[in-house]
């Protein structure tokens, strides 16, 4: 069963095939046993670096592919659909968007290259803390310039794949909250080279699914003053700016998901037999599927959306939040739908699904959680009062 459209249709059909040849190289055998040891996808990571998928976003003057955020959905949509895990390293495309956009030329030439070969990892992605979550304004962490560095103190948590990462993208705060006329300045955003910094500590968190979370403490950790990104004071737009590409990617990775499950459901639906006919034939089964299935549809055609106008260079807030929001419901629809198809063997690891459910449940949380894309769009798309 193939959810994707005629190849004559889908403009990169041809992408998809290559990221399905390459997932068939890690089958489930291969994520069960990373997610028995909590271990990093490290050849998973490479075999997509070399094949230059990591590098789809990034110009080919540093050595990319230069495509679009609509090849960069596709190919974390099929990993995800494939039955491998995009969360390993989907914040590498992500991320480097703000180097591009607002990094200094030398930054550009230092960074870029080796992101796409593969000479460096940028995965980390330093934001939110422990006592203000999705409050990104009210963090904590401070950088404050001392000669010819910046020194950095503060903690970090919810920073995947941290232990797995050269580079991270730091967010802090350089003028106190009390100082600046508008919350969202004072805050800048610092590229850390976590191979040679000192005064790091990573702390990996374990939860329920195989994510690679950690939390992150800066005890008076220096930064070069030219590893400040853009203009200091402005980094919480530059973050801000990267927001709806990664919110149209992450819901393509559901997306993926969501075709996964349904996939499955429809065939052990079909083979399945109890009291003498195929489990599918019973609309109990049936129709929790086919809803999932329409809920998938649905939650497709509004990334798309969004990723035309994000390529076009719109505005597409609105998409990008229902988007992901519609993707995560619909994701876990369909996972629901595939544990309750397959009843006990749902929950059995050789199967994947509870593997694949647990990783898909994240994103109704994060990167934002379903209220907070609730309240953008009372407030900013319905303007109504804000909430918050």
């Amino acid at each position: 069963m193939d959810h994707n459209l005629p190849a004559a249709t889908d403009p990169h059909a041809e992408i998809r095939a290559e990221v399905r040849k390459l997932c068939a190289r890690f089958p489930g055998e291969y994520w069960r046993g990373l997610d028995a040891v909590r271990g990093y996808p490290t050849e998973f990571v490479r075999a997509l670096t070399e094949a230059g998928f990591l590098g789809a976003l990034i110009p080919e003057e540093f050595g990319g592919s230069g495509l679009g955020l609509s090849a960069a959905a596709a190919i974390l949509e099929e990993v995800q659909a494939q039955g491998c895990n995009g969360a390993a390293c989907h914040a590498q495309m992500y991320i480097m968007g703000t180097i591009l956009r607002h990094g200094s030329a030398a930054q550009k030439a230092a960074y870029l290259p080796g992101i796409a070969d593969g000479t460096l990892r940028l995965q980390a992605f330093g934001v939110t803390e422990p006592t203000s979550g999705t409050d990104t304004t009210a963090l904590r962490t401070t950088a404050v310039r001392q000669g010819d560095k910046w020194v950095v103190n503060g903690q970090k948590i919810w920073t995947s794949r941290a232990e797995h990462s050269d580079l991270m993208l730091l967010l802090a705060r350089t003028t106190p909250r009390e100082q600046v006329a508008k919350k969202t300045e004072g805050l800048s955003t610092f590229i850390v080279d976590m191979r040679t910094a000192k005064g790091l500590t990573i702390r990996p968190i374990r939860t329920m699914m195989n994510h690679n979370s950690c939390e992150v403490f800066f005890d008076n950790m220096e930064v070069p003053l030219e590893n400040l990104v853009g203009t200091e004071g402005r980094g919480f737009r530059y973050i801000l700016d990267g927001m709806n590409a990664e919110r149209l990617l992450i819901a393509a990775e559901c997306i993926g998901d969501a075709k996964w499950f349904t996939e499955r459901s429809v065939a052990y639906a079909k083979e399945r037999v109890l009291f003498g006919r195929p489990i599918g034939q019973n609309q109990g089964v049936q129709f929790p599927i086919a809803r999932a299935y329409a809920q998938m549809r649905a939650a497709e055609a509004i990334v798309s959306r969004g990723l035309e106008k994000f390529e076009a260079g719109l505005p597409c807030g609105e998409e990008a939040n229902m988007g992901k929001m519609l993707a995560a419901e619909a994701s876990w629809a369909a996972g629901e739908a595939c544990i309750q198809t397959h009843g006990g063997f749902g929950f059995a690891e050789e199967y994947d699904i509870e593997r694949k459910f647990r990783e898909t449940r994240l994103y109704q949380v994060a990167p934002i959680s379903t209220n907070l894309i609730l309240s953008y769009l009372g407030e900013h798309v319905l303007g109504m009062p804000r909430s918050y």
